[in-house]
């Protein structure tokens, strides 16, 4: 009995020590937001509004299969830009890569500063055809109505491209000249993984040997209700992105007449390994990323879960489960596996000899590339399925810092404009054009000065693409603020 008594108090002492070592760290989460001057707004004409207007209408399509591409659309946009943007055409150095993307130098006054590059992309993806009727508005009409402007690209990613040379043509026309110097990199082929635009500058800036304070694009946005458990909206930096894995799996039997089957079809065969690669997939874990995204918002949550960010070294498990509980939860914590094309059989009598199929896996930063495929051979242990790598293999990025004086601008940029929102860093699960700029410098970051809301997230490369007129009068604003304030070299 006395045994059992000190086992109690002992178990007692114990659960009150781990409470309190849980309660001492949750006190001492402290916020990581700052507070900063609101910045005075510049007069935007409402020209802008019907330059982008236009934009959206110039079908700039990236289509997987390059023969349909149209140029003349392209050339269309070419001309649009010179024609709308004088100044930024003429006294900026332009150089054009592959005929339709867009590189401009802006000279700074400093030249022992190191340059900034901010980057977007001036193509769109497909709109589906048979999904039409169901746009509220044509997709390439550049509609404004209702305080929205509609169109594909409103989002991804003309929004950046327009805004930013919305923004360097009122500077120029106030006969502004940066401190440090700046490049503005505009691709064409983004969509379609950036080989003729976005690589083809970023290899020409390695040559010019230009190494840049930090690279800025597209990737993260404003989050308005997305953050379970944070009232306020969330501006979200992405400082890494995941990698790009695609494989093609292949296997061949003997077929046959279907009324007299073998014990094992080529289907039988591809199906058992892909349920293989769904059940066992890559293990989830916390990145820095994801830890960094905890430590800036963590203190601003209810404190059971401060109590649980603030305690992740320990509760690991309990924060990957909660993580694992939803789609986007999961593309956070894991390398993710996707099946995404199947292929086999001609006929209903015919058993194939021959089943492909296509598996899609975003890698998680400090996962690489062969890990996965080491990780598939091992899973499906099959020597009949071969196991080929896409061209289109891209690592994950390396990790930005969030001390840096790229972030740190970035931040104050965003409070100076919109002061009610949280800031924090984020991992970016799908890909962009910034991966290629990884030899340019050492900080990338990927943020568009937009709001996205559970509804209008579905529009981006989606249905009734659109985005409201105030979000793009403030991605001007941003991005004029954001050029003066690197100004400042601390």
């Amino acid at each position: 009995m006395k045994i059992a008594k000190k086992a109690f108090l002992f178990l007692g002492v114990a659960i009150a020590l781990v409470l309190t070592y849980l309660l001492i760290n949750a006190y001492n989460f402290k916020s990581k937001q700052i507070t900063v001057e609101a910045a005075i707004p510049v007069k935007i004409d409402k020209s802008a509004i019907q330059n982008f207007s236009k934009a959206l209408q110039i079908k700039t399509v990236s289509p997987e299969n390059t023969v349909d591409f149209d140029s003349v659309e392209f050339e269309k946009f070419n001309t649009f830009v010179s024609e709308t943007y004088p100044l930024m055409d003429s006294l900026l150095e332009k150089k054009i890569f592959n005929s339709f993307s867009h590189l401009y130098h802006w000279p700074g006054t400093d030249a022992s500063l190191k340059p900034i590059v901010m980057m977007g992309h001036l193509d769109v993806v497909p709109v589906i055809e048979k999904n039409l009727p169901e746009w509220k508005v044509a997709p390439f009409s550049g509609v404004i109505k209702n305080d929205t402007i509609w169109g594909r690209g409103a989002i991804d990613d003309k929004v950046g491209v327009i805004g930013i040379m919305e923004a360097v043509e009122l500077l120029l026309r106030q006969n502004y000249t940066p401190k440090r110097s700046f490049y503005f990199a505009f691709g064409h082929d983004e969509e379609i993984g950036g080989p003729n635009g976005a690589v083809a500058m970023a290899e020409y800036l390695k040559e010019k040997g230009i190494s840049a304070e930090f690279v800025m694009d597209e990737g993260g946005v404003i989050a308005d209700g997305l953050i379970p458990d944070i009232t306020k909206e969330v501006a979200l930096i992405g400082t890494a992105e995941k990698g790009y894995l695609t494989l093609n799996l292949a296997v061949k039997i003997e077929g046959g007449h279907s009324s007299m089957p073998g014990k094992e079809t080529a289907i039988d065969v591809m199906s058992n390994a892909i349920t293989k690669l769904k059940n066992n997939q890559l293990p989830p874990k916390i990145t820095v990323p994801l830890q960094g995204f905890m430590e800036y918002l963590g203190p601003e949550m209810p404190f059971a879960n401060k109590v649980v960010f603030a305690n992740s070294s320990i509760l690991e498990p309990l924060i990957l489960n909660l993580y694992e509980n939803s789609a986007s939860g999961n593309a956070l914590i894991r390398t993710t596996t996707s099946p995404t094309i199947f292929n086999s059989g001609i006929k209903d009598n015919i058993i194939p000899q021959r089943a492909n199929a296509t598996v899609n896996f975003r890698v998680l930063p400090e996962t690489t590339i062969d890990d996965v495929i080491t990780h598939v051979t091992n899973t499906i242990a099959d020597d009949r399925i071969t196991i080929e790598k896409t061209s289109s293999a891209t690592e994950a990025s390396k990790l930005s810092k969030t001390d840096s004086f790229g972030f740190i601008t970035l931040n104050k940029t965003i409070l100076q404009l919109f002061p009610e929102v949280l800031v924090s860093p984020n991992l970016v699960v799908g890909a962009t054009d910034s991966r290629h700029y990884k030899d340019i410098s050492d900080n990338i970051y990927r943020f568009s000065p937009i709001h996205l809301n559970d509804n209008t997230k579905k529009s981006f490369h989606g249905l009734n693409e659109r985005l409201a007129v105030t979000d793009f009068y403030d991605a001007i604003q941003f991005y004029i603020q954001l050029i003066k304030n690197t100004d400042k070299t601390s």
